[in-house]
């Protein structure tokens, strides 16, 4: 068989919006619809069959345990598109794009479209273990009677709803308390966080208001652009935030820290000469990717740390070092974690990178963070910076995620 490439042909999402806001009452199912609906009629897709859909969510409701494949036949696709889900925590959505991209590149399929959806605005509640037992033994009951003396032994308490929460199992901490443990060992300062969250959203501002997301995002129950960015926050707005994490004399506020998001996105990817025989936008090469993860339940690695383990494994395999990409793209869970894997692979011994590469047009601080959907935001922005520059330039992508992992890939521009 021929070598065969997989390339980034185009994107789109919905603009994200801080949970329990514009789309309070839009589900996980509605978002991804809307943005596979507008892939779609960007690229004329009504009615036809592409090789698979790979999305996914972290949020989930028992409902949505075929999410990707009812928003597929929810769309304007092809209702014999297959579609899958597929689940990394944060790294979903990009774990979707290099799930399609192998495909396609072995000979599986010609085109996919890879993405991700949240809603922290519908995250399912969860019954106490004693009533979701009685509830259970209620439901193989025969009779009436039997399915009253299945809730006799419940306490009060356990009628009480158990409260969404995403800490990590093992240690018992939130994500925000788990970065303040890394942010006080490498001693990362309030001043620089504040300094990367203020240029997050100068970026993203310029960005929308030069037109760049005019074909990589279509409006949603009237929203036309991200709902947390602050075009006019200012150092001094920041500095005034009181931390929220690490104590009262901590350097992590809801500043520099993403908020609560709610938002779906989507990649189109395809095999590089079926995408030019079809006249496609043909933005990036899908060139490699890595995952790894950190032990930091009984080693002394960070929890969102791993994108330092896995880009030096990245550049190895492919003779690259950090100062042969043009653009790099770090997720921003917190300004701290992008700031403690810079210090890492600079401790390590890999260089640094430029901040003028870094986030050019703004990342999660500013856009927000549905977490499943934020590696289709970063690949479909990162896909059209590189075509801009023009063939050969690279970009490099590195998305934390929970449970100590981290996803990470290398496009170029064709």
């Amino acid at each position: 068989m021929p070598e065969r490439s997989a390339v980034v042909v185009g994107g789109n999402r919905i603009p994200f919006a801080k949970a329990g806001t514009k789309y309070a009452a839009a589900s996980s199912g509605d978002m991804l619809t809307a943005a596979l609906d507008g892939l779609v009629a960007r690229f004329g897709l009504a009615g036809q069959q592409v090789g698979e859909v790979a999305a996914g969510a972290v949020l989930k409701h028992t409902r949505d345990f075929n999410l990707t494949r009812e928003a597929v036949l929810g769309s304007a696709l092809d209702p014999h598109t297959p579609a899958c889900d597929l689940q990394q925590a944060c790294g979903t959505g990009l774990e979707t794009v290099i799930y399609v991209a192998n495909k396609i590149r072995l000979g599986q399929a010609d085109t996919g479209i890879a993405g991700g959806v949240d809603s922290a605005s519908d995250a399912p509640i969860v019954v106490s273990e004693g009533l979701r037992r009685a509830l259970l033994r209620a439901s193989r009951s025969k009779t009436l009677l039997e399915r009253l003396k299945s809730f006799a032994s419940l306490h009060p308490t356990d009628l009480a709803p158990v409260p969404p929460g995403v800490v990590e199992p093992r240690t018992g901490l939130s994500m925000g308390e788990s970065q303040a443990l890394t942010t006080a060992e490498y001693g990362l300062t309030r001043e620089a966080a504040d300094e990367l969250a203020l240029a997050s959203h100068r970026n993203l501002a310029r960005a929308w208001d030069a037109g760049f997301f005019d074909d990589l995002v279509t409006p949603y129950l009237g929203v036309t652009r991200d709902t947390l960015l602050r075009p006019d926050t200012s150092a001094e707005a920041l500095a005034k935030l009181k931390p929220v994490f690490g104590g009262e004399n901590g350097t992590m506020t809801a500043g520099n820290s993403t908020a609560l998001t709610d938002g779906a996105a989507v990649v189109l990817l395809a095999e590089e000469e079926w995408a030019r025989e079809r006249h496609w936008p043909v933005l990036a090469r899908v060139v490699d990717a890595q995952v790894a993860a950190t032990d930091y339940v009984t080693g002394n690695e960070g929890l969102l740390i791993a994108g330092a383990r896995a880009i030096p494994v990245l550049l190895e395999r492919n003779g690259l070092t950090l100062a042969d990409f043009d653009l790099v793209e770090i997720h921003e869970a917190f300004a701290s974690t992008v700031l403690a894997t810079l210090a890492q692979l600079e401790a390590d011994g890999h260089g640094t990178v430029d901040r003028a590469r870094l986030n050019v047009n703004g990342s999660s601080l500013a856009a927000g963070h549905p977490f499943a959907a934020t590696g289709g935001r970063i690949v479909a922005t990162l896909a059209k910076l590189l075509a801009e520059r023009g063939p050969g330039s690279r970009g490099l992508i590195s998305i934390c995620a929970a449970g100590g992992q981290a996803v990470t890939a290398i496009l170029e521009a064709v």
